[in-house]
């Protein structure tokens, strides 16, 4: 049985560790207000490049005239044989389940993909660790070429690879990285080397409206609504738990409207007036359709970061909760025995007495 300096001691350990927790609950929280900030005003502009390519589509249309081919391969589709998985997991800890729920929807994806070759890039250090682990490295060998020079061919091992990692990435979000795999995701499309992209990131609407999601980037489709395959909805105690820290750090639970801005980023480039384009069709797909692959997966990123700030406001939240809860404990239980003791000394002191 533990005696009153030794409950005494953990009481003090209990304290240091639930001002620890409080301040990271008070740091995710301050961070949590500038990433849903920026991931509000990145919507604007998703909406709107989405609108003026919607709009491009349906004056030029999505075939050549005289060839009959696709303006871009970005709309060809293809017999999914290949397909690259984007999961976009934290860099950091201490964020309750929140990157454990977004591995295992990746790995219920690629377990409901078994027939298919799947490549793996993980956005996170998290993600990377776990998939490392558990799947190869694709490894590259250098053949020589019709040129006389050599050329990287990749030997693919394994139905599963990992492809490519970028730990750190979130921490500092930065357009050039971004733009840089967005890029590298087109230039292997069009080599097709992958049939199909999917990503897997949290999204983040609100501080209490979240989902998990799994989406379809590529071939692309419809420009104004996403190709959801999968989603998992917060469930109503998690939503609580959200709700009751927010509240705490005095964040406000529902996000400003921006639905004004969005419906006329919706109606940018949409007016009903006959253009005339004098670029041709596939130069003008070739130049908007990266950029709107960048501002798909840019948004990904900036809600990821939100969800990951708010999932570990929570989870110190509740690390704060149940360290005073145990403070409460331990104290009482502390008062119990040092009562027991003094107890025990009068009953001495008394025997003593009586039996002088």
């Amino acid at each position: 049985m533990a005696n009153v300096l030794d409950l005494r001691r953990r009481i003090r350990s209990v304290k240091n560790t639930m001002q620890i927790t409080k301040a990271m609950k008070m740091v995710s929280a301050a961070k949590l207000r500038r990433a849903q900030e920026r991931a509000l005003n990145s919507r604007p502009y998703a909406k709107m490049i989405a609108s003026v390519l919607t709009s491009l589509a349906g004056r030029v249309g999505l075939y050549d005239d005289q060839t009959g081919n696709l303006s871009h391969p970005l709309f060809l589709t293809r017999p999914e044989k290949r397909v690259l998985l984007l999961v976009i997991s934290g860099d950091k800890g201490f964020a309750g389940a929140f990157n454990a729920n977004i591995l295992k929807t990746a790995f219920q994806f690629i377990g409901g993909n078994g027939d298919k070759q799947i490549d793996v890039e993980a956005v996170g250090r998290k993600a990377r660790d776990q998939f490392r682990r558990r799947y190869p490295v694709a490894s590259y060998v250098e053949k020589e070429n019709a040129e006389g020079g050599t050329t990287e061919v990749r030997e693919r091992k394994e139905p599963v690879e990992v492809v490519g990692d970028h730990p750190g990435m979130l921490l500092k979000l930065d357009t050039t990285e971004v733009r840089g795999l967005a890029e590298s995701i087109i230039a292997r499309y069009q080599r097709e080397e992958i049939d199909a992209v999917y990503v897997v990131y949290n999204e983040f609407k609100s501080v209490i409206q979240q989902r998990l999601v799994v989406e379809k980037l590529l071939p692309l489709i419809d420009f104004n609504s996403q190709q959801i395959t999968g989603a998992v909805e917060q469930t109503t105690e998690e939503r609580e738990r959200v709700a009751e820290a927010a509240v705490s750090a005095g964040i406000q639970l529902e996000a400003p409207d921006t639905s004004e801005a969005e419906d006329e980023a919706k109606k940018f480039g949409t007016a009903n007036v006959d253009y005339l384009y004098e670029t041709p069709a596939e130069e003008i797909f070739a130049g908007l359709l990266p950029q709107f692959v960048f501002s798909v997966l840019y948004h990904a990123m900036q809600e990821s970061v939100a969800a990951e700030h708010a999932a570990r406001m929570t989870a110190m939240d509740a690390a704060t909760n149940n360290a005073s809860e145990m403070i409460d404990t331990l104290t009482l239980h502390m008062n119990r025995v040092r009562q027991a003791a003094i107890t025990k000394e009068i009953i001495e002191i008394v025997s003593g007495a009586a039996a002088l």
